[in-house]
């Protein structure tokens, strides 16, 4: 049974991820973020947070990551700030969680002789696509501070490997989606607010495209590539070679939802022109060569899914679907 750290383990993919783990078998630690009211998060209603060792803390203390990476054969590294508008509006928090947090992680995996980092990109850093299907050598341009800081992280988490021999794997998730996402990303703002009756939705542009993976896609792709050998000391795509623009995915959960609404550019939402990612689409060929990973959902499957678990009130409850979550 091997000793695992997950750190972001309250969060969306990280208590998905977490409680995959306790199902494989392995023994997980899980990190939440410390705060004063004693939450865990998701992991508050996980009916595998018994079986997981759950401590609370901040990768921004380094002397916190060299005991929190005590004991551990593999590290997934998902903790981050992640919410692109609010890092106009905070852009040092995420250099100091993102990047100074992944350095804290880093070292202290070196110092325990941890076997495996697997540490978490977004395809955020591409950018706006400037070639599709985007692979792993596309350039990197960082079109929003939180961008800059996942490059930034990516680069530094990368050193540890290039200087000192850290066995490392670079994921790079592309947009992620399913129960428990935050109101900030583009799926739960249209499903809360149609489930709650609105006649109007409101959004930013609608004319971006995105590569939509489920949940467990996503998390099937990190333990795929846990597995993989020859993925060590490489970033690797987790997507599923697919796009929808913003506009025809409005349709399809409106379709989901039976909802007679309509749609209302909203425009405080909208990036700045040049922040704005246009395109985004995976080449997922190397995780399927490396790794042998194929999604099992596709978007119709996960967003059925994902519509089913944000019916149920007490899900629904738990978002202001009415206020605009930055």
């Amino acid at each position: 049974m091997k000793r695992v750290l997950v750190t972001g383990a309250d969060g969306f993919i990280g208590s998905h991820l977490s409680e995959f783990l306790v199902q494989k078998g392995y023994r997980v630690r899980g990190l939440v973020n410390y705060n004063s009211f004693n939450s865990w998060g998701w992991l508050d209603t996980s009916p595998y947070a018994k079986e997981m060792e759950i401590v609370s803390g901040d990768i921004r203390d380094p002397f916190f990551c060299k005991t929190i990476t005590k004991e551990i054969d593999v590290v997934f590294h998902l903790a981050a700030l992640i919410a692109i508008p609010f890092s106009y509006q905070a852009p040092q928090s995420y250099i100091e969680t993102n990047v100074n947090g992944t350095a804290n992680i880093c070292l202290g995996a070196i110092e325990n002789n941890v076997g495996l980092v697997i540490h978490t990109s977004t395809s955020e850093v591409y950018g706006t696509a400037k070639y599709v299907p985007i692979d792993e050598n596309h350039p990197l341009q960082p079109q929003s501070p939180y961008s800059a800081s996942k490059i930034g992280a990516d680069a530094m988490a990368q050193s540890f490997h290039n200087s000192f021999g850290l066995p490392l794997i670079t994921a790079r998730p592309f947009n992620t989606y399913g129960p428990r996402q935050s109101a900030r990303a583009i799926i739960p703002t249209i499903i809360t607010q149609m489930l709650a009756g609105k006649k109007t939705i409101e959004l930013g542009d609608i004319s971006p495209t995105r590569d939509f993976n489920f949940v467990l896609d996503t998390v099937l792709g990190f333990y795929k590539l846990f597995q993989a050998e020859k993925a060590v000391g490489k970033c690797v795509n987790i997507g599923s070679n697919s796009e929808i623009s913003i506009k025809d995915l409005f349709e399809k959960i409106k379709k989901i939802t039976n909802s007679q609404c309509e749609l209302a550019v909203d425009k405080t939402r909208i990036r700045p022109e040049k922040s704005e990612v246009y395109r985004l689409l995976a080449d997922n060929a190397l995780i399927k060569e490396i790794a042998g990973y194929i999604p099992e959902f596709g978007l119709d499957r996960g967003l059925e899914e994902t519509v089913k678990w944000f019916s149920d009130p007490i899900n629904l409850k738990k978002y202001k679907w009415d206020i605009y979550n930055v």
